[in-house]
């Protein structure tokens, strides 16, 4: 078959741009597989980022070579010549990975004029319907896309939720998140920290773009906690890295108020590829404090490294993590929570039970079975 994913993707950064990248890795196995990415995903104006191009390369190894830059995200004439171009490729399917209703009339203009009159299918991948910071005009955007779909893949039961909500009768499969394995192999824990010029001997981490949902604010709490327990857990050092997509000093300015000056480490930028593997190797645990979330990739890059992650009980994270199994999971905006769970994590010594359990339990998030899945998706329209 032949397949076109519309997408972030390299010299693009982040998350869905790694995705994309390992999704059509997969794909080509067995299928002919094009990626088309953007020449502007967002305005200047609209974009907090300090670059929205990737800083380490994409890694050798996934053999596909940089997607072309064809699409504009707000010029509806672009979105004609590339519904042009997708069609002269003749595809028999197209894939648009959704995130954000922003792109609604990008994505649904390009997928209407590529279908019109052809038998090419459209399949959205799922990471939101509707996101977690909702703003005007987000339902009408996504309309406006998934009118065009034939059939989805959502990746947790809250966005399986919001689809069956606003497009009741929507062909769906629900596949989870698959685990990021784009950043090269483990490393011994004492390497990392030695390249991080980590002398702790505990350590947790926080890694991600800083948002207000991601409830970093609330991990600061629980790491005054922490601080009152150093003497039966010891010492815990927390490395919050990741570029602020919020006011960053705020976050700075409350560490100190906390005396966190010596427990906390900030790494305020977007971390390369290559250098990824360090801080999730350096860390015992990962720590998702979320407020709100429909999934987490960050669970799915620390899986990919056999590390216990301790997480907010919202959306998609209680269907990865397995409270006392892979980790422990804790409700949102509890600080007190959140540190005994820390505090559970050191005192009981379960980071080789809960990291041999993550080995096991991330079989079933294997890109395979997503390749499979959106196969039979493809066989049954």
């Amino acid at each position: 078959m032949k397949i076109v994913i519309v997408s972030t993707a390299y010299p693009l950064r982040g998350g869905i741009a790694h995705y994309n990248a390992l999704l059509a890795s997969h794909l080509s196995k067995r299928h002919t597989v094009e990626t088309i990415t953007f020449k502007r995903q967002y305005p200047k104006l609209f974009f907090p980022g300090k670059t929205q191009e990737e800083k380490g390369g994409q890694p050798p190894w996934l053999g596909i070579t940089p997607a072309p830059e064809l699409v504009d995200s707000i010029n509806p004439l672009n979105w004609i010549r590339v519904a042009r171009e997708i069609r002269r490729r003749r595809p028999g399917l197209l894939i648009f990975k959704y995130w954000l209703p922003f792109f609604g009339p990008c994505f649904g203009t390009i997928a209407r004029l590529v279908k019109r009159g052809t038998n090419t299918k459209v399949l959205f991948i799922c990471d939101n319907v509707i996101p977690h910071e909702r703003r005007q005009g987000d339902v009408a955007f996504t309309k406006y896309a998934f009118r065009q779909a034939d059939y989805f893949i959502v990746q947790s039961d809250a966005v399986e939720k919001d689809l069956q909500q606003h497009f009741p009768g929507a062909r769906y499969r629900k596949f989870p998140h698959p685990v990021y394995e784009i950043f090269g192999a483990p490393q011994e824990k004492a390497t990392a920290r030695n390249i991080l010029g980590i002398s702790h001997r505990q350590v947790i981490l926080c890694f991600g773009y800083v948002r207000p949902y991601k409830g970093v604010m609330v991990l600061l709490e629980a790491m005054q906690q922490l601080r009152a327990w150093q003497a039966e857990i010891g010492e815990v050092l927390l490395l919050i890295v990741g570029e602020f997509y919020d006011d960053e000093q705020k976050y700075r300015r409350r560490a100190r108020d906390l005396s966190l000056d010596v427990a906390v480490r900030f790494v305020a930028d977007y971390v390369p590829n290559d250098q990824v593997a360090h801080y999730f190797c350096a860390a015992d645990a990962v720590v998702l404090p979320y407020l709100s979330a429909t999934q987490s990739g960050i669970a799915q890059i620390a899986y990919n490294f056999d590390k216990p992650v301790i997480a907010t009980n919202v959306g998609g994270l209680a269907e990865v993590v397995r409270h006392e199994t892979t980790g422990f999971l804790v409700p949102p905006h509890e600080p007190r929570a959140l540190a005994e769970a820390v505090r559970r994590f050191y005192r009981e010594k379960r980071e080789a039970e809960f990291a041999a359990n993550v080995k096991i339990e991330k079989r079933k998030y294997a890109w395979e079975n997503l390749v499979q899945t959106i196969e039979q998706l493809a066989e049954a329209v």
